[in-house]
């Protein structure tokens, strides 16, 4: 599968939240887990869909280290999110809208991008931008 393949797939997921963010979590080109936003409906601020991903992989997966695995989410990881995966050890973080795309249509956000924090962390983690970004987008109008 593509990168856009599993994008497909987190835009379908962001479908199901209380907010249109979803998140796949690949790993061999094999999708492990997917989750969507769920604040409104836990009444968890941090339930974000990121966060539930990395949860749920972790709870799964009986393990905190998830090298090796690649995060697929519709808006780009606020700094908790981003902040999860570095402690996590996410290995790649791909994304289609901007926390500035998404700050543009609206969207309540904190504008630090994830790359900021990721570079202020200890880990190093590949950061793809962009990937079915109008799509994505599409779901905040």
């Amino acid at each position: 599968m593509k990168p856009e393949d599993f994008m497909k797939l987190a835009l379908q997921e962001a479908k199901q939240g209380d907010a249109p963010y979803g998140a796949v979590i690949v790993k061999d080109n094999e999708v492990i887990v997917k989750a969507h936003n769920t604040v409104k409906r836990d009444k968890d601020p941090s339930a974000h869909a990121e966060i539930n991903a990395i949860r749920l992989l972790t709870a799964k997966i009986q393990s905190t280290s998830l090298e090796g695995y690649t995060l697929y989410t519709t808006g780009e990881p606020c700094p908790m999110c981003a902040t999860a995966c570095v402690w996590a050890g996410i290995s790649e973080i791909v994304f289609g809208a901007s926390i500035g795309d998404l700050i543009a249509a609206n969207q309540s956000q904190i504008d630090i991008d994830c790359e900021e924090v990721i570079k202020r962390g200890f880990r190093k983690i590949k950061v793809t931008k962009g990937v079915l970004k109008d799509e994505c987008l599409q779901l905040f109008q």
